[in-house]
């Protein structure tokens, strides 16, 4: 199996997230348990079509559902590739082999033509050999019955199918599935092809479910803000509160010791503003304030003005 298979290899990735948001989606429109048969389509190759439409399948696989894939590109069909399969005997060969008795049971044993895969609940009928007549083998009554078969033994098909602005396999299907998907590439897929390809599967009487944009670039760095893990994480969320403790106490230290310096620094400040007050006073002032200084206490003042006093009293008395 390749690592295309992100929903297998690596469950709990941002990416195996939105394939299951993308299952969750689809069951909720299938409220009624009508949805058995579910078409992917694109506009042309290289949109990611096929990596879509296996995904998909693992993330139903993986909540019980038993699905079966058909990989109905039977001109360049991958879908044995991805999942490490036989090519064949596939789809085409049993259409083009079987055949549909008076009962209207088919002939072949179709469990000849489906593979089991290495996840549970996931079975694969691959393209097959490629036929000279793919599009008449998809519009016969054999692959109706086939489709009617398999919805009693699983619980939703998916399809994948052919680019629909290249051949008609996918718009001849979409007549006979209860839905169809189709799949585009981010700034690859041209408006006006989407839009063709919409109306031809309208036009024979196909719904659209949706459409899935792939191949959009966005930073991990992003996602992981957005996107929490679930599972086993009780060490790493442990040693991530210990570091968050770390950083805590390390901000109640600083801000201690900035609260420490704050009277200092106000002293510091009323310092500054007192010498500046005192710069901006005019140079009598300042003067006077040192006059005041040196001079004597006043008791000291009023001792000496009583001994002149009393030495010029002796002195009157002398004349």
């Amino acid at each position: 199996m390749k690592k295309e298979v992100v929903a297998h290899r690596n469950p709990k990735s941002p990416i195996s997230e939105v394939f299951r948001t993308l299952r969750t989606n689809i069951q909720f429109m299938n409220v009624n348990k009508k949805l058995k048969a579910l078409l992917i389509t694109s506009t042309f190759p290289g949109e990611g079509k096929s990596w879509v439409t296996a995904n998909l399948a693992v993330t139903f696989a993986q909540a019980g559902k038993k699905v079966m894939l058909i990989d109905s590109d039977m001109r360049k069909g991958r879908q044995y590739a991805i999942f490490g399969l036989a090519p064949k005997p596939g789809l085409s060969n049993f259409l083009s082999q079987t055949e549909i008795d008076e009962k209207g049971e088919l002939t072949e044993d179709i469990s000849s033509y489906i593979q089991s895969t290495e996840i549970e609940n996931l079975y694969v009928m691959t393209a097959g050999s490629v036929p000279p007549n793919p599009s008449e083998l998809l519009v016969s009554g054999q692959m109706v019955t086939l489709l009617d078969e398999l919805k009693n033994f699983c619980d939703i098909i998916i399809i994948d199918g052919t680019p629909s602005e290249l051949v008609t396999d996918s718009v001849i299907l979409s007549r006979i599935v209860d839905t169809t998907i189709i799949v585009t590439a981010h700034k690859i897929t041209k408006k006006d092809a989407l839009d063709r390809v919409i109306k031809r599967i309208k036009n024979v009487g196909g719904k659209i479910a949706g459409v899935v944009i792939n191949k959009v670039p966005i930073s991990m760095k992003k996602y992981g803000e957005k996107y929490y893990q679930y599972g086993d994480n009780s060490n790493s969320d442990k040693k991530n509160m210990k570091r968050q403790s770390l950083k805590n106490i390390e901000k109640l230290n600083k801000s201690a010791k900035d609260s420490e310096t704050i009277p200092k620094t106000k002293e510091n400040n009323l310092e500054k503003v007192s010498k500046d007050e005192k710069k901006e006073l005019p140079k009598s002032f300042q003067n006077k304030s040192k006059m005041e200084a040196n001079e004597p206490s006043l008791d000291k003042t009023n001792d000496i003005l009583k001994q002149i006093n009393s030495y010029l009293d002796s002195e009157k008395k002398k004349l």
